[in-house]
This record gives C-alpha cells, sequence and structure tokens, in this order.
C-alpha cells in the first residue's frame, strides 16, 4: 500500500463534504474503518470516500443505518468496489425502493378522498369508515397507508 493511498480524517471530510464528527460517528457504527498510525491518527483507504457516497445516497434514498451496514457488509474490504459489487447491492435495495414507492402511491391517491371530505374524523366518517368498523382491525390510518 502507498502512502498516497491513506487519508487523514480532514482530507477525508474535505474531500466527501461530512464534518470530522460525523465521519467518527460513521466509524463508531462499523459503516467504515480506519487504520491507525504510530501516533494513533486515522487513516482511511481512499476506497473509504465510495463508502460514503454510497451511505449518504442511501440515507437518502430512505434506507436506516442498520440496512446500510447491511448492505456494506457485502462490499470488500481493503480494495475499491467493483462495478460488480454495486450492482449486487443496488439489486438488493431495489425491492425496498419499489415497495415503497408502491406505498407512497397508494397514499398519495387515497390521501385526498380521506381527508378531503373535511370531517376529519375516521370515527364519525360515514363514507370510509361507518360506525369506526376499522378500529377493529387495529391502530393507524389504514385507508391511507394499507395493512
Amino acid at each position: 500500500m502507498h502512502k498516497n493511498d491513506l487519508l487523514p480524517i480532514g482530507e477525508l471530510a474535505r474531500r466527501t463534504g461530512l464534518s470530522v464528527s460525523a465521519i467518527r460517528y460513521y466509524e463508531d457504527k462499523g459503516l467504515i474503518s480506519s487504520l491507525r498510525t504510530n501516533g494513533n491518527q486515522r487513516r482511511f483507504l481512499r476506497g473509504e470516500i465510495r463508502r460514503f457516497s454510497f451511505i449518504l445516497i442511501a440515507q437518502r434514498l430512505g434506507l436506516s443505518l442498520g440496512q446500510i451496514e447491511d448492505q456494506l457488509a457485502r462490499l470488500p474490504q481493503g480494495r475499491n468496489p467493483t462495478a460488480r459489487d454495486w450492482k449486487q447491492i443496488s439489486t438488493a435495495i431495489r425491492a425496498d425502493l419499489d415497495a415503497r414507492i408502491a406505498e407512497l402511491e397508494r397514499a398519495r391517491k387515497r390521501l385526498d378522498g380521506c381527508i378531503g371530505c373535511g370531517c376529519l374524523s375516521l370515527k364519525t366518517c360515514g363514507i370510509y369508515n361507518p360506525a369506526d368498523k376499522l378500529a377493529a382491525q387495529g391502530p393507524g390510518p389504514r385507508q391511507v397507508l394499507g395493512g
């Protein structure tokens, strides 16, 4: 490994746009790893920039840190991820994204009808919930979110 392959935490922060404290947080959570110098300073492989890019994109897509950790565990340590590595990850999260998109589309279609009458009461709504029949199915906005 060449010395230029390792980045100090400040350089990694500059390259990723993250704060040093955020980088430490992600390291504490096990999402990325560092090497330590003889003086106990953190040094990061350049490939960690790609991992951070994935973390930031995955968070924007709504993945939890646990889901992100599961996906990052599939990536190789010590080498940059390949196009094939990223393809496997994108395939793995695609089904989850598709399910969430379908849920949001369902909610969008039903939202105006459910709230649109103006009564704002699922107990008295004679259109969607006469006699509060949905109460027997459990809590939550069943007509809008399904389930």
